[in-house]
């Protein structure tokens, strides 16, 4: 996948994100956490031997998981 695709991923999964969890959030702040989901996403399937279908939707599965992890974690550390 190329970078355009990462990053309309990243985007879709940001909003995803934020949706679900609700807030508000921007372009950019829905690419970083969409960029930093994908990334951990990956991780935490990997390491829990989890696989999805190797294309976009699967793809965006996992970002979103990954982005709504990714915000429980940031919200958790920034209430303490």
């Amino acid at each position: 996948m190329g970078i355009i695709a990462w990053i309309i991923i990243g985007l879709v999964a940001g909003w995803l994100a934020t949706q679900i969890l609700g807030g508000t959030g921007g372009l950019l702040k829905n690419l970083a956490v969409g960029l930093v989901g994908a990334i951990l996403g990956g991780f935490l399937f990997e390491k829990l031997n989890l696989h999805v279908m190797p294309d976009f939707w699967g793809n965006l599965i996992t970002a979103t998981i990954g982005a709504i992890v990714f915000l429980l974690i940031w919200r958790a550390i920034r209430r303490a």
